[in-house]
């Protein structure tokens, strides 16, 4: 039977955790820790993601982040599906790498967020590793503390929790770290942690303060009703103004091969649908399809002009069926 999918806020600040399956240490090794840490500045930058925390521990990692209009499935599954894929090629071995599919927890009350980050960035604290996190490399703790050339953490947007200056901040943050040494939680597994709780979720309080949740407490983000395929491919043509028959003809060239690769991108990042879906659809194999969800997600990083047709195609597609009282494909 498949998994329910997890209810996604845009705009929701989480607690990502997993585990490598057996308990492997694989993180020692730095050459993998590294691997991982440049997939997570990847899906940062492609998948619009805020990074408030992080840590790699040797056999499981952290995250606390603000997702971006991506599912968050979508992202960590893409994760950890690429960091297994590489490390089994390049030590040829098979079989699950992570023990399970990734843990995530949404962070609704502001009162935690400062003690999620405390508690990742102590983590090789907590386990007896180091006595001070400036110590161990593999954590945001040092990019916020010190200037450095990459960092993965929005260095800005996490010291304005703490302040109103950088150097007032770094210290509020620094002392933020030297209280919660010493709370009993500080050594919990995530499943005890004050966030996490052992209750069901319950619905985000009125006075949320994320700019992505209303005073109802739901999300603001665009609404992207489930759609079957050919539903989707149909608008978008319209949108576009391109003929359907012309956008699903055998042909090629540069123009058509942008404009497939704009309107798929966006219905397997955004829209949750897949690129099997629109195979039949174009008369093409699913590697085929595949290859323009990649062109398109990758133009879309470094073609300022391409991300704002597909965004305003994103908006457009969810303002005419968020509008609309029967969704197709529900």
């Amino acid at each position: 039977m498949p998994r329910r999918p997890r209810e996604f806020i845009e705009g929701g600040i989480y607690h990502v955790y997993n585990r490598f399956a057996r308990g492997d240490e694989i993180f020692r090794e730095d050459d993998e820790a590294e691997r991982f840490r440049e997939l997570l500045h990847e899906v940062r930058r492609r998948d619009g993601l805020t990074v408030f925390a992080w840590v790699l521990m040797s056999n499981h990692f952290h995250l606390a982040l603000r997702s971006g209009p991506v599912p968050l499935s979508r992202t960590m599954g893409f994760i950890q599906a690429r960091f297994s894929q590489q490390y089994n090629r390049a030590h040829r071995s098979t079989g699950p790498l992570w023990q399970s599919r990734y843990k995530a927890k949404l962070v609704d009350d502001d009162a935690y967020v400062n003690q999620l980050i405390a508690y990742i960035h102590l983590n090789p604290v907590a386990a007896g590793i180091v006595d001070d996190p400036a110590g161990y490399p593999l954590s945001g703790h040092l990019e916020l503390v010190k200037k450095t050339p990459t960092p993965l953490v929005d260095v800005d947007q996490v010291l304005s929790f703490f302040g109103g200056t950088v150097r007032t901040a770094r210290r509020r943050y620094v002392r933020q770290l030297e209280g919660a040494r010493e709370v009993k939680w500080q050594t919990e597994l995530p499943g005890w942690l004050p966030w996490w709780g052992r209750e069901s979720d319950r619905p985000i309080e009125s006075n949320a303060p994320q700019a992505w949740i209303d005073e109802r407490g739901l999300s603001t983000g665009l609404d992207r009703p489930s759609l079957k395929a050919g539903v989707f491919l149909t608008a978008s043509a319209e949108m576009i103004e391109i003929p359907l028959e012309v956008l699903t003809a055998p042909g090629s060239g540069h123009q058509l091969t942008q404009t497939r690769s704009l309107i798929l991108a966006l219905a397997v990042e955004r829209w949750r649908l897949r690129p099997s879906d629109f195979a039949p659809l174009f008369s093409r194999r699913n590697d085929v399809v595949s290859r323009w969800v990649r062109w398109g997600a990758n133009r879309r990083m470094g073609d300022d002009r391409f991300r704002t047709e597909y965004d305003d195609l994103d908006h457009a597609l969810s303002r005419r069926f968020s509008d609309s009282p029967i969704v197709p494909g529900k």
